[in-house]
């Protein structure tokens, strides 16, 4: 028995050209499926435990201070791109600045700053369990990196300062 016989048939069965055409359908299908569907499957297969984390904006301007005071943040939703994400703002206070600053001696001092202030939000989310890189939207959750806390009103790059993932 021949591998393509000589009408162009694969064993005979089916035509080499149309097996081609039906395996790239089946590609497509499943990729569009996992971009679409992705996310969903992983949340609903992995379970999920809660992440608390602090996020720093060091050294905030006092006009942006009085605009997080109007906003009260607290219980926003945050966003990433166009999408609301399964985390919120807990909590958020302010910290004294304190900045580096030479005296007439040349003696370096820690010295607070009179206007500015650390901005700290505390914020609460879901992530799968034992994931080797948590994650709100596209931004990883590791102290140290920059995060954005962005909310429908209000967005600001900041510092996570610490990252606690539940044991549940």
């Amino acid at each position: 028995m021949k591998l393509i016989n000589e009408k162009g048939k694969l064993f005979g069965i089916i035509n080499v050209v149309d097996l081609i055409i039906v395996i790239m359908i089946i590609a497509m299908v499943g990729a569009v499926a996992t971009k679409v569907l992705g996310s969903k499957v992983q949340s609903a297969v992995a379970p999920q435990v809660e992440c608390t984390m602090e996020v720093c904006i060091i050294g905030t301007a006092p006009r942006l201070l009085k605009e997080i005071e109007r906003q009260d943040l607290v219980g926003e939703r945050l966003v990433s791109g166009n999408e609301y994400m399964s985390a919120y703002i807990e909590d958020v206070w302010f910290e004294d600045y304190v900045t580096q600053a030479v005296r007439d001696d040349g003696i370096i001092v820690n010295a607070v700053d009179p206007s500015k202030k650390d901005v700290i939000v505390k914020i609460k989310c879901q992530v799968a369990k034992g994931t080797a890189s948590p994650k709100i939207g596209s931004q990883e959750l590791r102290a140290g990196r920059t995060y954005i806390v962005k909310t429908q009103t209000f967005e600001c790059n900041g510092t996570i300062r610490y990252v606690d993932i539940a044991e549940e």
